[in-house]
This record gives C-alpha cells, structure tokens and sequence, in this order.
C-alpha cells in the first residue's frame, strides 16, 4: 500500500478531516506512525508520550520570555502530532480500545489545564493592558470561566456531534458512538475478581466516562429523541432510508467545519500568537467571546437539524 493510500484509509472520513490536519498534521503523524508500528508500539504509549510532552509545553507557556514560548509552541506541534499519531496507529492497525480512544481524547483537557494555569501564573502578578491594575486573582477567574465553561464543553460537544455524524456515514461500525447507559451498565458489572489496582482503575474509568456520556446527551434533546426512535425501528444507521441518512448528513456536513473549529487547532493557534506577543490573556478571552458564539451556533443548529429530521420521517403523522 503507498503512502498515499494509507494516508486516506488513516482518516476518520472526508467529512470530518479539517484542511489543516488533512494537509499537514496527518501526513507528519502517518510518518511517525509507521516509524513507531515497526517497533510494535501501542498506540496508548504514543498517547502517554504526548500527554507528557503537552504537559511539559504547558509548564513553558508560564514564562514570558520568547525562547520559552518558541519551544512551548514546538512541544505543543509534537504532542499534537502525537494525538495524531496514536489515532492513525489504532485505524491502521486494528488496536483499538475505549481506554484508548478516551485516553486520546482526555490528554487534551490535562494539557490545557497546565496552560491555563501557566497563563494565570504568569499574569497574576502583572498589569493588565493599558492600566496599572494587577491582574491578580483576575486572571485565575478568567482561566477557569475559559477551561470549565469554554474549553470542556466546546471539546466534548465537538467531538460528539463527528461521532453523530460518522454513525449516520458509516454505522456503528465506523463510528465511536457511546452512552450513558450502556456505559453505566458495563461499570456494574465490572468483576470483582483481579489485583485491586485494576479493579480501583477500571471502576474510575467507566464511572467517569460514563457521566460524561450523559453531559453529552443531556445537551442533545433533540437528538436523544431521533436517535432512540431511529435505534427501535432500524437498529443501526446501515439500515436507515438513503433519503433519511443523505438529509441527516447534508444537513451535518456544514456543521463539521465549527467542530473543527472547537477542538485543537483554531484554539491553538490563537494560543501560539498571544503567547509569543507576551499577551497570553487574548487565549481565555478568545475561548470565552468568539468560541463561545460558534458553539452556541453549532449547538442550535444540530438540535434544529435533529427536531427537522424527526419531524420529516416519525412524527406520528408520518
């Protein structure tokens, strides 16, 4: 197979690569990927390799000088590249695993923990722009309002309306499509044979992954109620009515492009410029006001998309 033709089988799908990734991220992490896959490596230790090098790009983020910051937005590309990897590892090898996949997605929030408390530590001691106030406690309150009301809702939201839209392209076999209850009912049946170390870390995992299914789903009405209609008549997407999947899809499609927006790279790029002019407090600002809008848009059109396909093919009428 060329290089080429792995790349393409490397994707998720057309629908959901962004230019950025398709053009530069994935090329570089299928280079790495293969160079890794000769040594047999898992794809979850790529995971671990760029949780840490994010974390450590992080750490850099606190310091104002320039060389600091250089090297912090070159670590960020790496672990970057890294997330990359350990995705295109699992779809070319067939090693995928739950664990891994929210591992993947998990080392995102920690890395951004590190930065926005970088960010705070940095400024916490300086003046704000064009006054002779310290920022102080300020800017923590600004990091945090950024990270639990802007960052973790964005990114989850995100990821789940690609998940959604992969179910209605490729079924439940090409899609990562979870629930809350489903999750739920394999962390209460989880055995209680085993060294407790694992017991204790399994219990953690599904616990917690299950709650954030439900997060996902409590913010998605309109969607619960056309997905559970659609799983109780047709049992999986491969069934549905072309017309039913095509209006689904065509009605998706242009929504991909802000969940791209509101995952890594849009917000990564506005964190490498603020940081290298020495303004880093532009980063939770631009999460706060611009991304903020694009979600609430993303988030009203999916659910006006989801009551439209509802309403069109199993409303009683129908």
């Amino acid at each position: 197979m060329s290089f080429k033709e792995m790349l393409r089988v490397s994707f998720k799908s057309d629908d959901t690569e962004e230019w950025l990734d398709v053009h530069f991220t994935r090329p570089i992490g299928l280079v790495f990927a293969l160079a890794w896959m000769r040594f047999s490596v898992h794809p979850t230790v790529v995971t671990v390799v760029s949780i840490f090098l994010g974390i450590v790009a992080g750490v850099m983020f606190g310091y104002p000088d320039l060389g600091h910051n250089i090297a912090a937005v070159l670590l960020m590309m790496l672990s970057n590249f890294g997330d990359s990897t350990d995705g295109q590892m699992a779809r070319l090898t067939g090693k995928k695993t739950l664990v891994g996949r929210v591992l993947d997605g998990f080392s995102g929030d920690i890395c951004f923990f590190v930065i926005y408390c970088a960010i705070a530590i940095r400024l916490q001691d300086q003046c704000m722009p064009y006054t002779d106030i310290r920022w102080g406690l300020g800017i923590w309150a600004l990091c945090v309002i950024a990270g639990i009301f802007g960052h973790s809702p964005q990114a989850s939201l995100a990821d789940y309306y690609r998940q959604i839209h992969l179910w209605f392209l490729k079924g439940k076999s090409g899609s990562e499509l979870d629930t809350y209850r489903q999750q739920r009912d394999i962390y209460e049946h989880l055995p209680k044979e085993g060294p407790w170390y694992a017991r204790l870390f399994y219990k953690l995992f599904y616990y917690n992954y299950a709650n954030y299914c439900k997060s996902q789903e409590k913010r998605t009405p309109e969607f619960q109620r056309l997905y559970h209609n659609l799983l109780e008549r047709y049992g999986d997407a491969e069934n549905l009515p072309s017309d039913l999947r095509e209006n689904f899809l065509s009605g998706s499609r242009p929504l991909m492009k802000y969940t791209n927006l509101l995952t890594f790279n849009t917000r990564a790029i506005c964190l490498y410029i603020a940081c290298l002019i020495n303004q880093p407090w532009i980063f939770p600002l631009f999460e706060i006001v611009v991304l903020s809008c694009l979600y609430v848009h993303m988030h009203k059109s999916h659910e006006t998309l989801c009551k439209n396909i509802f309403t069109k093919y199993l409303s009683p009428a129908q």
